[in-house]
């Protein structure tokens, strides 16, 4: 394990911010499938413009291509949401999650304000977005919790209707956990069908498929590249890419719990874990501990944690606790984990960071499930400018201006003088009109 120091480690955790690195297995399946060397860009411009015209037809054929199964009918039935089943405890798991999430959101301030004074109305309402679409993964397991992650928001945002879309699997069937979280969600209007064709699909419509304002949800590379290239023609939340957890410890950390959420992480493909201590004691101990728990992890996730251990985490000694935050803040991790001493005392110091979970009792992994906020947060660095998914993404926010004839000739003046001086004549001469009547004849 190489321990980062110094100047190392603030060069470790600084950002390239541009194209999403692809692995080479990804470029070499992309050419064997499409018999000449395509990047994902090109790849998922082609599955785009092939929904964009042949609609749901392209929506069948690419799911055949990609998922190996050939929807017929690609909506999933209401009478199929409501037979779904599952076991008794994951029910009521469901359940929890969906009433933690709604809970938590329910809080969050999502009202306008109207102001009548001497001046006159001044104002913001805020409106729901019409249609929202919700993409969820489900291409190594069924993402039961991004679906309440993303569609319990929405709803409390008062977002009037949700569609969902999911990738089958090769018999053509929606994990029967995900239509349970649906019908418990209101929400029936499920379709099978994921990757980009499926960003394709609620960008632009098809028969099948209406269209939406707005799309959120995770996934997997080309599905962050479509909503790349549709946002525009549609809204998107943000681009979220692999996972990523940056771990503060001070030698007061117990290591099984430092290794235990790296390893959570780790388990995701392609991700990122990171730890920063203050003690190389403890650095020492956590790798006992990683080495341990990764050997008793079942397959394929000690392989996938292996390989993000392997190739991508980073450990790094800090002076003390005052250099790991500011490392930190330059990291701008999607999850930040605060396993000190006094963690709370922190707290005030973070800056970026797309969630912070504080003391041994609040490790992240349970925040991607029961604990309250939406775990699709904002990856690779973005949270020096995004959010965690919350209300506001799904409404929409109409400024209103009703000012008294008073206050226009006590401001308007300014306005024009403001307007001529960006060479907008006609612009001056709107708010002219009012002060002096046809400014003809002034």
């Amino acid at each position: 394990m190489q321990v980062l120091e110094g100047p190392s480690a603030r060069a470790a955790l600084t950002r390239s911010f541009g194209e999403i690195p692809v692995p080479e297995a990804v470029l070499a399946r992309i050419e064997a499938m499409f018999g000449e060397p395509l990047s994902p860009e090109e790849v998922t411009g082609r599955i785009l413009a092939d929904v964009r015209t042949r609609g749901d037809d392209a929506l069948r054929d690419w799911t055949e291509k990609l998922d190996g199964t050939r929807p017929g009918d690609l909506a999933v039935s209401e009478a199929e949401i409501a037979q779904a089943h599952v076991p008794a405890d994951l029910h009521g798991a469901i359940l929890t999650a969906i009433a933690r999430v709604r809970a938590f959101y329910a809080q969050q301030p999502a009202h306008g304000f109207l102001n009548h004074g001497p001046d006159g109305a001044l104002g913001q309402l805020v409106r729901p977005i019409g249609r929202v679409g919700v993409y969820v993964p489900g291409g190594l397991a069924p993402l039961i919790s991004t679906l309440i992650h993303t569609a319990v928001p929405a709803q409390v945002a008062g977002v009037p209707e949700i569609v969902v879309t999911t990738p089958p699997d090769r018999g053509g069937n929606i994990h029967p956990a995900i239509l349970v979280a649906a019908r418990e969600l209101g929400i029936t209007q499920v379709f099978r069908v994921g990757g980009a064709q499926a960003i394709g699909a609620l960008a632009y419509g098809t028969a099948s498929i209406p269209a939406v304002d707005k799309i959120a949800g995770p996934g997997n590379l080309f599905v962050v590249i479509a909503k790349r290239l549709v946002y525009g023609v549609t809204g998107i939340e943000s681009l979220p890419g692999p996972t990523e957890t940056l771990v503060v410890a001070d030698d007061s950390a117990d290591a099984r719990f430092v290794a235990a959420d790296l390893l959570a992480q780790a388990e995701h493909l392609g991700a990122e874990p990171v730890l920063v201590s203050t003690s190389r004691e403890l650095l020492v101990r956590v790798q006992a501990e990683l080495n341990g728990q990764l050997e008793a992890l079942p397959e394929p996730n000690r392989s996938w944690a292996r390989d993000s251990v392997a190739a991508r985490m980073k450990v790094i000694l800090a002076a003390d606790l005052d250099e790991a935050l500011a490392l930190s803040n330059l990291y701008a991790p999607e999850h930040l984990c605060l396993l000190t001493r006094d963690p709370w005392s922190l707290l005030g110091r973070v800056t970026r960071a797309g969630g912070v979970f504080i003391g041994e009792h609040s490790m992240e992994a349970l925040g991607d499930y029961v604990a309250g906020p939406s775990h699709v947060m904002p990856t690779g660095g973005t949270a020096r400018f995004m959010s965690p998914v919350n209300v506001r993404d799904f409404q929409t926010i109409i400024s209103v201006v009703g000012v008294t004839e008073a206050t226009l000739r006590r401001i308007g003046p300014a306005g024009v003088t403001l307007a001529r001086a960006e060479g907008l004549e006609a612009h001056a001469r709107a708010i002219e009109s009012r002060l002096l009547g046809d400014p003809q004849d002034a």
